[in-house]
């Protein structure tokens, strides 16, 4: 759900002009997904919040700026500091199971760009293909530069991607459809 949203890191060597290829810094970049409660019960229910790191990928320029980048979805971990931590390991284990994500049979959240728009200074939406849950879709992300980090947002609806939200309580406490998506990205130097 993640890793598109990091499409978006080339952009500012893209319009700086730079000719290398740079591959994104695994170790200080990260996507983090928002999923909000809803429902009659939703009071005495969490939001969700989920983080993982992006395990690689690379801006390319050559002719048409592109990036791409890849997260595994296994290392997606619950962080919910208002959860305990049982409750935390039943949220992962509901989010990783065939009900949601299926990591087992789709570990991999890929995201291709198809193209950049500038926005003004250091501010761009990347148009891509996300492939998540063995469906691909295009979306559009909202990206920018600051202290030589690409920061953004995009949101998607699990719906989108054949998932269905989770529901507990026969309906009454449950997750919304849409989901946010934020990410930080640092490229090696």
């Amino acid at each position: 759900v993640l890793a598109f949203v990091l499409g978006s890191l080339g952009l500012s060597q893209i319009a700086a002009g730079a000719s290398e290829s740079r591959q994104i810094d695994g170790t200080h970049s990260t996507v983090t997904v928002h999923v909000y409660k809803s429902g009659f019960l939703s009071a005495f229910a969490h939001n969700h919040e989920i983080q993982a790191p992006i395990e690689s990928g690379e801006v390319k320029e050559s002719g048409t700026p592109s990036v791409e980048l890849r997260v595994d979805a296994r290392k997606l971990r619950v962080l919910d500091p208002e959860a305990s931590e049982g409750t935390r390991t039943q949220i992962q284990d509901t989010m990783n199971s065939i009900q949601v994500l299926d990591v087992g049979h789709f570990p991999e959240i890929r995201f291709q760009s198809t193209s950049v728009e500038s926005k003004g200074p250091d501010h761009w939406i990347v148009h891509g293909n996300l492939a998540l849950h063995g469906k691909d879709r295009p979306i559009a992300v909202e990206v920018t530069l600051k202290d030589e980090r690409y920061r953004g947002s995009a949101s998607i609806k699990q719906t989108d991607f054949g998932i269905t939200p989770v529901t507990v309580a026969g309906g009454t406490v449950k997750v919304k459809d849409e989901v946010k998506i934020e990410f930080e990205i640092a490229l090696l130097k």
